[in-house]
């Protein structure tokens, strides 16, 4: 299918993603970047461009993203270990998107991050503090426990009590 009957039509795989969805992942939003290449919003998460190729960002792994401007500012997390079943991640450096035309692009990706957040809530902690967040990972079942401290918060207080929120969760559940 050629890009324009696609872009006019939809449906089918974009080229950029030829060989790289899931086998029940679907695009869902794109867009074109200034500059050259594409975001593309899937069911699992955001496909942002790099020097290798598309690389998929899971929407339980995006911390933040706003839009203005005609600029979509991505901060993704990366997961830097576990405390108990809890997972404990670090904010990358933001990445910045300028958007030919925006589309439904915006909108998709508020909802789908938004959408995989079941709750949220801060703790203060020893030098600093941390959000504790329960998010869907999309196409796995449950929720899993994210621990996003402030740097400099104590790294050892953070370890146990993540630990211990993680089990009081796995003990209320049925």
């Amino acid at each position: 299918m050629t890009g324009f009957w696609r872009r006019l039509f939809g449906g089918g795989v974009p080229e950029e993603l030829a060989g790289e969805l899931e086998r029940d992942e679907h695009v869902v939003a794109s867009s074109e970047l200034r500059g050259g290449g594409y975001l593309f919003a899937t069911s699992l998460g955001l496909w942002v461009p790099e020097e290798d190729g598309p690389r998929r960002v899971g929407w339980h792994l995006v911390s933040k993203v706003t839009w203005g401007n005609g600029v979509l500012e991505l901060i993704e997390a990366r997961e830097t270990g576990s405390a108990g079943d809890a997972v404990l991640l670090a904010d990358e450096r933001p990445a910045r998107f300028v958007l030919e035309r925006a589309g439904k692009l915006p909108d998709v990706v508020h909802v789908r991050v938004n959408g995989s957040i079941r709750s949220r809530h801060r703790r203060e902690l020893p030098g600093g503090g941390a959000w504790f967040v329960q998010r869907k990972v999309p196409g796995r079942d449950g929720i899993v426990l994210q621990v996003r401290p402030d740097q400099g918060a104590d790294t050892d207080a953070v370890r146990r009590v993540a630990s211990e929120v993680a089990e009081k969760i796995r003990q209320a559940l049925p």
